[in-house]
């Protein structure tokens, strides 16, 4: 196997993992890499690798240490790799903390109450597509609406603002198309904007996550300094939409490829939930992984880590590992237990998947409800990745019914 090969990986059909990564997982579980900046850094394909150092506290998200990797070409740092993002502490006892603070509204008790205004949008936003005549956008029409409108309506955020929000997602995403004058003027916008957004939440709180942690108070009340209120805000609504909004496309493209699946679905709409699972478990287009950067030297897989490595988890092809899933190249609608890396693991992992797994049946349900007779209205094999994004997905997802 080469070793000199540049990350991400390119594959030749959007729905399919690039042949690279099986042969990685068996021959170079730990292989080195160049990464769009030119810097290098280490890949891991494997299921027991990545879940193991994901749970290290030794591998770190510091990665604007001086000797970490830089992942692009503009890659001061960006919102989750600069020094905005060190104001939520990073381990130990204060992460623990933040994670206890704000996980309290990403329970799946309050995600359950958000069902039905998730599944009233989702709704207005298929009439609405469905108005326009087919075939229609998927991506466009409903896959990138409705998490913005949901994540909103977390935040408090007024509807008329939801648009400003993604191109500041995209800006902050994007490791390639943008330059980094763009990038640093979308960030102070934003920045701009949550501070507006807080003294408006202060000074007239709501039934919402920024109003919540702003009543808990300030360090000293056990709560968050109002810079980490900030930062908070602005990382879970980029994160909180633009994951799932590309996700709803993916989900619904890869069990339209074989509409056999779509009509077991049709057929047993109780397969939803493991349905979802799948889905995010057989995603070969979830963008760039989770990178960290090792604090102190160690050894994967046999492999020495010097201390200043930077690693890439490669969730996608470990959740591919055939040694940790049956037949792990097959999507399976009731496959369980299904323990996929989709959302990481350990102290670091996704704060909104309960959010995210919400969202995705709920699109799920409607749709089948709504349209049965949904199919790809281009073949699979020509469905384009959006290309630079941190988080991978379709640029289109025309369909018809």
């Amino acid at each position: 196997m080469k070793q000199d090969l540049s990350y991400p990986i390119p594959s030749e059909a959007a729905l399919e993992p690039p042949a690279e990564w099986a042969e990685l997982r068996g021959e170079c579980p730990v292989a080195h890499v160049k990464l769009p900046s030119g810097d290098q850094a280490m890949l891991l394909t494997r299921y027991a690798d990545v879940k193991q150092v994901l749970a290290d506290p030794r591998f770190t998200r510091l990665l604007t240490a001086p000797d970490a990797a830089r992942l692009s070409a503009t890659d001061d740092g960006g919102l989750f790799n600069s020094e905005l993002a060190q104001i939520i502490p990073d381990g130990g006892e204060e992460h623990l903390h933040w994670r206890r603070l704000v996980g309290r509204w990403f329970t799946a008790k309050r995600m359950a109450a958000l069902r039905p205004s998730m599944a009233a949008m989702a709704e207005e936003l298929i009439d609405d597509m469905v108005k326009h005549g087919a075939p229609g956008d998927l991506r466009a029409a409903l896959g990138f609406p409705l998490p913005v409108y949901v994540i909103c309506d977390i935040l408090g955020v007024p509807a008329e603002d939801r648009e400003r929000f993604a191109y500041w997602s995209d800006t902050l995403l994007n490791l390639t198309r943008y330059d980094k004058a763009e990038i640093d003027a979308a960030q102070g916008e934003f920045f701009q904007y949550m501070s507006d957004h807080l003294a408006a939440k202060r000074a007239e709180p709501g039934d919402d996550v920024l109003s919540e942690l702003l009543a808990a108070g300030g360090p000293e009340e056990g709560g968050l300094t109002d810079l980490q209120v900030l930062v908070t805000g602005m990382g879970l609504l980029v994160a909180g939409h633009e994951t799932t909004a590309n996700m709803i496309g993916k989900m619904v493209a890869m069990l339209l490829d074989d509409r056999t699946r779509w009509e077991r679905l049709l057929a047993d709409p109780s397969l939803i939930r493991t349905a979802v699972e799948e889905t995010l478990r057989m995603d070969a287009n979830s963008g760039f992984g989770l990178p960290r950067y090792l604090r102190d030297e160690t050894e994967v897989s046999g492999v020495h880590l010097p201390k200043g490595t930077t690693v890439v988890c490669s969730m996608a092809a470990a959740n591919r590992d055939e040694s940790a899933f049956d037949a792990a190249g097959e999507m399976d609608l009731g496959r369980t237990p299904n323990p996929h890396l989709a959302f990481g693991a350990g102290a670091h992992s996704c704060l909104g998947q309960a959010l995210a797994r919400t969202e995705l049946q709920v699109v799920l349900e409607v749709l089948l409800r709504k349209l049965p007779s949904l199919e790809l209205a281009v073949p699979a094999a020509e469905l384009e990745r959006v290309e630079g994004l941190a988080v991978g997905g379709l640029r289109t997802v025309p369909v018809r019914w």
